[in-house]
C-alpha cells in the first residue's frame, strides 16, 4: 500500500467547502487534487483560491486517477447518490452529515461500501477535536464517577438568517434535529454508547420562512419539518439525555452540553466546535453554598484544527490498515436515532432505535494533524 499522502477530491463546493479547504490544504498527509460541482464556475473559483489543480464536474472528481477518497459536501438529498457513485467508482468516501435522508438508502450505501471494500466516514468530525476528546477522556477516567444523564440545547432563530439558499435546511432531510442534531447525538453516543429508544415532541414555528441574505432575499419558501423539538433518549447502558433543537428561538443558546455523573457534572463545549474549555462542577459540602459549585478545569489534550479531521483520520487509518473513528456505522446509528425522534414527534410515543454501534475509540494521544506521517 502506498505511503504517500492520500489524494482527495471534493464534490460540492458551497459554503462548507471553504472550512474544509482551509484545513485540508494544510494537512501534509492529504492532498486535494480535484474539486467538482454542478456549478463548474463555483468549483473553479475555489480551485483558484486554494491552488487545487483540477476543477470541473462531479464526474471529473470521480474519474480522476489520483483521487482515492471523495469528500461529499452536497446537500442532504444528494448525499447517498453522490456517495454511492463514489463507492461504485472504487473510492473511499467521507460525507457531510446526515448519511442520507431515509434509512433504506443509507443502509444500501453501507452495504455497497462493504461489498466494494471501500471505507465510509460520516460527519461530524468535531468529535475528533480536542474539546470532545478531552471530555471523553475525563469520563472514561472516572472523573465524574458514573455518568448518569446529559442535557443539551441548540436553539436560535434559524439558518435562513445567514444562508442564501436555506430551503434544504427546512425540507426533508433538514430541520434542527437532522441538521444540528448529529453534533449533539454523536457526542452523546461517544459518551454513553448506543441509543436504545427515544421520544420527542415538536412543532413548526411557521409554515413559511423568508430568505434574508443574498440575491434572493425576500423570497419565501415552505417549511416541511418540525423546527422546534424537545427530545429524550435512553441509551443501551442505562444513561439518559434530554435535548432541545430549535430554529424558532429568539434567544440564541447553542452548545449547552452538561453531563451529570455520580461525582460531578461535566461541561462540554459546543459540539459544533473543535475546541473550548472542559470543566467539572462539584457540589459544595454546605447547603448555603449550593449556588456556588466548585469548578475544576480539565487539562486539554489534542492539537487545534478544524473541519477535515475526519478525512485525515480516514487517510491515516487506510494507509495503516486500521479502523477509522467516525465510521459509516456510527453515522448511520446517529441518523437512525434522530429519525426515530422525528417519528416520535409524529406518533406521540416512544420509538425503539433498531441499529446499534460498537465501542468508539479515542483519538490517540499526541496525534498531530499537521505532522507528515505518510
Amino acid at each position: 500500500m502506498s505511503a504517500a499522502p492520500m489524494g482527495v477530491g471534493i464534490i460540492g463546493t458551497g459554503m462548507i467547502s471553504t472550512k474544509y479547504l482551509d484545513n485540508l490544504t494544510t494537512f501534509p498527509d492529504v492532498k486535494v487534487v480535484a474539486l467538482g460541482d454542478l456549478d463548474v464556475s463555483r468549483a473553479a473559483a475555489q480551485a483558484e483560491k486554494y491552488a487545487v489543480p483540477v476543477a470541473g464536474t462531479p464526474d471529473d472528481v470521480l474519474n480522476h486517477p489520483d483521487v482515492e477518497l471523495v469528500i461529499n459536501l452536497t446537500i442532504p438529498v444528494a448525499h447517498v447518490p453522490v456517495s454511492l457513485a463514489a463507492v461504485e467508482a472504487g473510492k473511499h468516501v467521507w460525507s457531510e452529515k446526515p448519511i442520507g435522508v431515509n434509512r433504506e438508502e443509507a443502509r444500501g450505501l453501507l452495504s455497497a461500501a462493504t461489498a466494494t471494500g471501500v471505507r465510509l466516514g460520516i460527519a461530524p468530525d468535531t468529535i475528533l477535536g480536542p474539546a470532545v476528546q478531552t471530555a471523553l477522556r475525563a469520563v472514561r477516567r472516572g472523573d465524574i464517577g458514573v455518568p448518569l444523564s446529559a442535557q443539551t440545547t441548540m436553539q436560535y432563530i434559524g439558518p435562513d438568517l445567514f444562508h442564501p439558499a436555506p430551503e434544504f435546511l427546512f425540507g426533508f432531510g433538514g430541520g434542527p434535529v437532522v441538521d444540528m442534531g448529529p453534533y449533539y447525538m454523536s457526542t452523546l453516543v461517544n459518551l454513553f454508547g448506543p441509543v436504545a429508544r427515544v421520544a420527542g415532541v415538536g412543532l413548526k414555528g411557521r409554515e413559511m420562512r423568508k430568505i434574508v441574505v443574498g440575491e434572493r432575499a425576500g423570497d419565501e419558501f415552505p417549511v416541511e419539518v418540525p423546527t422546534h423539538v424537545q427530545a429524550i433518549a435512553q441509551f443501551e447502558q442505562g444513561a439518559t439525555s434530554q435535548s432541545v433543537f430549535s430554529f424558532d428561538s429568539h434567544i440564541s443558546r447553542s452548545g449547552v452540553f452538561e453531563v451529570i455523573g455520580t461525582e460531578g457534572t461535566l461541561i462540554i463545549p459546543d459540539p459544533n466546535r473543535f475546541v473550548g474549555e472542559v470543566r467539572i462542577a462539584r457540589a459544595p459540602s454546605k447547603y448555603e453554598e449550593l449556588d456556588t459549585p466548585l469548578w475544576e478545569v480539565v487539562e486539554p489534550t489534542g492539537t487545534e484544527s478544524g473541519r477535515g479531521l475526519g478525512v485525515l483520520d480516514m487517510a491515516r487509518a487506510i494507509r495503516a490498515g486500521e479502523p477509522h473513528i467516525a465510521t459509516g456505522e456510527l453515522g448511520y446509528h446517529v441518523f437512525d436515532a434522530l429519525m426515530a425522534i422525528e417519528e416520535s414527534v409524529s406518533l406521540g410515543q416512544f420509538v425503539e432505535v433498531a441499529s446499534t454501534v460498537g465501542e468508539i475509540p479515542l483519538v490517540p494521544e499526541g496525534r498531530d494533524p499537521f505532522a507528515a506521517t505518510l
